[in-house]
């Protein structure tokens, strides 16, 4: 393995962007999550199938909510754990032992559609299992890029990553809604299941994490709490925690759970459109990462507040739409809001972050996501089986437009009492 000489961004050499060792990580990525989109893509469109073919339509929604739930009930009692893991451990090993995990279920799964032994609970279990590696993979993720850039370049580093996860959303929906049509959902696991070789030829290259002082070591051993700790002291931070949170509870299970349901039933769409729907999203997402890439830090002020109208108003269109090109219209827009929205928020909580504490900061970041959205999913998939897919949506729109309102003012008032502390 290389050591940390490689580093472009040593401290007795200037600073260049990128380094080699991000511009490899950023490639294994990239490949490795354009068939975690494409598997993403499959598992709702299979779940879809399984119900009709089972006779389960009265439970539609809440068991397309299902395995986020029980994935999201696992990664909310072992977050801590893996923040912490983040912190102490080389997250390279912990991010190779993750990828195997996934190549493992990834085959697994497929091979169930291969064979139509598929049910339900076989989702919902894998998604638990997944849950796993998921603690420990999430963190050590979003704690990796940080320290493969100098710390003048952490910014422009975040943005890339968050562009090239949302560019593979270009890719991968669009992909697997060819392979489902075309050739069988299992083909969208297998390819997934390869994807991941790629990522992990790329982590086995990566320089090990430069040393830091007596103290910042000793700061890495302490525990979990300590991420818990510098968030709700730091009040930017909370604030775009809080921001994070309301973008789960009312927008991400519309793009994640609802859309196949909204596809398949309300648009009457087949698999190779429900692709190109999602295809939309990810223009959008990487629209917005990209407009986060180009923008001044004084221009954040403005770009958070008309990210959340971009979001609140495509929510309202998306209720009313009732073809393709109004949907994927809609689609993109919302996504623009909520990248530039979510993107600001994950890159001001990793600027402020000390590098000691990122595993478990990052971990509280993401406990904001994949701790509220399994039940969040679950609330507006047992919504959708009371009333229309199109009033859920509707409703999402408002109680995030007033919610979001009174977030926005504070995140405002924490900035100006940033400012002035500092």
């Amino acid at each position: 393995m290389p050591d940390a000489a490689e580093q472009t961004e040593s401290p007795a050499t200037p600073a260049k962007f990128p380094p080699p060792a991000f511009v490899r990580y950023m490639v294994g990525e990239g490949i490795s999550m354009t068939g975690t989109w494409m598997q993403g893509m499959a598992l709702g469109w299979v779940m879809t199938e399984v119900v009709v073919r089972d006779g389960l339509q009265r439970f539609e929604g809440i068991l397309q909510a299902a395995p986020h739930l029980a994935s999201g009930v696992v990664m909310l009692l072992l977050f801590r754990i893996g923040g912490a893991c983040a912190d102490r451990h080389d997250k390279r090993f912990i991010l190779q032992a993750c990828q195997i995990a996934q190549i493992g279920f990834a085959l697994a799964i497929g091979y169930l559609v291969a064979t139509n032994a598929l049910q339900a609970w076989h989702l919902i279990v894998a998604a638990a299992l997944l849950g796993v590696s998921s603690s420990y993979e999430m963190p050590a993720a979003a704690a990796i890029v940080p320290e493969l850039v100098a710390k003048e370049h952490v910014a422009r580093a975040i943005s890339i990553d968050r562009a090239v996860f949302h560019a593979t959303r270009l890719v991968g929906p669009a992909a697997a809604g060819y392979l489902v049509g075309r050739f069988g959902a299992e083909w969208a696991f297998y390819l997934n299941a390869a994807s991941f070789l790629a990522l992990m030829a790329a982590l086995a290259t990566l320089p090990r994490r430069p040393q830091g002082t007596p103290e910042e070591e000793q700061k890495r051993q302490g525990g979990a709490g300590e991420g818990f700790r510098h968030v709700r002291q730091d009040k930017p931070s909370l604030a775009m925690v809080a921001l994070l949170a309301t973008n789960t509870l009312f927008v991400f299970p519309v793009i994640i759970v609802l859309l196949p349901l909204y596809a398949k039933k309300d648009l009457g769409a087949s698999p190779e459109q429900m692709g190109l729907l999602m295809l939309c999203s990810g223009l959008g997402s990487v629209s917005g990462s990209l407009g986060i890439m180009a923008m001044a830090q004084r221009a954040r002020r403005w770009a958070i507040p008309v990210g959340m109208v971009l979001a609140v108003g495509s929510l309202l269109s998306l209720s009313q739409a009732h073809d393709l090109f109004w949907a994927g219209g809609s689609l993109i827009t919302l996504a623009v809001g909520v990248s530039t929205l979510v993107g600001l928020a994950n890159t001001i909580v990793q600027e402020r972050s000390p590098a000691e504490l990122r595993g478990r900061v990052s971990a509280v970041a993401g406990l904001s996501f994949f701790g509220i959205l399994p039940f969040a999913a679950l609330a507006m998939g047992w919504m959708t089986d009371l009333f229309s897919l199109r009033h859920v949506l509707l409703g999402s729109a408002i109680c995030y437009a007033a919610i979001g309102c009174f977030v926005l003012i504070w995140a405002g008032d924490a900035a100006r009492e940033a400012r002035v502390e500092e």
